[in-house]
């Protein structure tokens, strides 16, 4: 039985039509019901958001405190906002800080964190030094899945990667690199501020030569 990866609501980023000095964005925000009965959620909007989450998981027949952990590719407000929704989750994963209330696990992200045997947590730096991706195996949306936050900010920052600089880099040369790796390693993605995507080798082409960084 496959992973299902459900895509509760789909990041954007935009604009503000009414203030040239700001944006109007969020995160997406991603249900993984894995086929071990374990339940997770990728990245979790603002704090504006809670509603939203609860009856968008209600919808998939889960309940906030049915998710098992909870993962935030990393720690911007857009991508933690609910956190507290999920008080019986083993494990938060806030990139790459592992914890359950005042326990912090010591891990080394230079291996993947493994979920079960189909999911697994990647360090993925660049947008944020401790960025992570979640990578699942045998899903429903493919082979292999990458939940990427932004990583990839949408599917348009392949072609134009002004669109993944301008949104902000803590490491532009870390990023570009781990964006062509992570495409080396799923057929799909979930982008932190867009509509997820299949990976065309044409797209692998494109990233390996952003790789080699300018």
């Amino acid at each position: 039985m496959p992973n299902e990866i459900h895509v509760l609501f789909p990041g954007y980023s935009v604009p503000d039509p009414e203030d040239k000095t700001a944006m109007r964005a969020n995160c997406s925000c991603t249900l993984i019901k894995a086929s071990n009965n374990t339940n997770i959620i990728v990245d979790t909007m603002t704090p504006w958001d809670k509603r939203k989450i609860v009856e968008a998981l209600a919808t998939r027949d889960v309940k906030p405190d049915d998710i098992n952990i909870v993962v935030n590719t990393h720690g911007h407000s857009d991508h933690t906002g609910n956190n507290n929704l999920f008080v019986n989750a083993e494990w938060l994963i806030v990139g790459e800080c592992i914890s359950q209330r005042d326990k912090y696990l010591t891990y080394n992200f230079q291996v993947p964190y493994k979920i079960n045997d189909e999911v697994e947590v990647l360090s993925t730096p660049g947008h944020t030094i401790s960025c992570v991706s979640v990578i699942a195996s045998n899903c429903n949306l493919g082979n292999r899945v990458g939940i990427c936050g932004d990583l990839f900010e949408k599917e348009e920052d392949i072609a134009d990667c002004s669109i993944w600089r301008s949104a902000g880099s803590e490491d532009p040369e870390k990023q570009a690199k781990n964006r062509y790796k992570i495409s080396t390693l799923v057929d799909y993605i979930i982008p932190g501020h867009g509509m997820g995507f299949k990976v065309t080798d044409e797209m692998r082409s494109k990233l390996k030569e952003d790789s080699i960084y300018k």
